[in-house]
């Protein structure tokens, strides 16, 4: 597998603890994850809530960043404490200064070379879809409503020839970050219905700047007719942003989970 990016920083100073959080999120009244001036971050806002805590500022490290209106339902952070606050306890402390659409699920101590975002070996990304004709009020925050005709089989047939070790240069937003490196491993890519819904499910080493909504709107070209499955292949060869789909919305893509090595 390819590798980018740089090397995990220096370990925590003595008296710190190397904390790993495990973060949910709605989203959809947020500019995206990473702390921008002027504008408000799910970054910034748990910076916040643990500089209080710790009476003094507090940064933190995501494991990537995820754009304004994309959700989370298991963002992980790493961040260095010096506060003995029980583990057991430092998601309640946090969330009670946090707004309701941030939680910290869950907190626990890791080793001093653990880097949310070096250290991650895999994500997973679902985007969803709302295909029945009338979207219930509830779910608009959460879900794409796409009630017009589209080939769900020929979706279902494209959507895994996106796996496997290869150069996404025409599914990254230009732009977003550096164009050096855009080899990336995709280990799975599906496409369920279930009811009403429809879910696109993408597991990979990492992702680039808009890479999961590139490929959804790349697939959904195909449920359109206006691409065919076998253009698949001709459009991540050509390494032209301009072959691939639009930009899906942000409003139906969640961030599942990251994970890293065992133990």
């Amino acid at each position: 597998m390819a590798v980018c990016g740089a090397l995990s920083g220096a370990p925590p100073a003595a008296g710190m603890r190397n904390l790993k959080l495990t973060i949910s999120y709605d989203g959809g009244d947020f500019s995206g994850w990473q702390v921008q001036p002027n504008r408000r971050t799910v970054q910034g806002e748990v910076e916040a809530a643990l500089s209080a805590i710790e009476e003094r500022p507090v940064k933190i490290h995501g494991s990537g960043r995820t754009d304004a209106g994309v959700h989370a339902l298991g963002q992980v952070a790493s961040v260095e404490l010096a506060n003995r606050i029980p583990l057991e306890k430092l998601p309640f402390a946090v969330n009670y200064r946090l707004p309701p659409a941030i939680r910290v699920l869950s907190a626990a101590e890791v080793p001093a070379d653990f880097h949310a975002r070096h250290s991650a070996i895999a994500k997973t990304y679902e985007y969803r879809f709302w295909r029945g004709q009338i979207c219930p009020p509830f779910l608009r925050r959460y879900v794409w409503h796409m009630p017009y005709p589209l080939d769900e089989e020929a979706m279902c047939r494209a959507a895994p020839l996106f796996e496997g070790e290869r150069d996404f240069r025409s599914l990254v937003t230009n732009g977003g970050q550096s164009m050096e490196c855009t080899v990336r491993t995709i280990f799975s890519s599906t496409l369920q219905r279930e009811g009403d819904h429809l879910t696109y499910r993408v597991r990979g080493s990492g992702f680039l700047y808009n890479m999961v909504r590139n490929i959804v709107g790349t697939i959904l070209q195909v449920g359109r007719g206006n691409n065919s499955v076998d253009d698949i292949e001709r459009i991540l060869e050509a390494r032209d942003r301009s072959l691939a789909g639009p930009t899906a919305p942000a409003v139906g893509l969640f961030l599942v989970s990251v994970e890293y090595p065992a133990a």
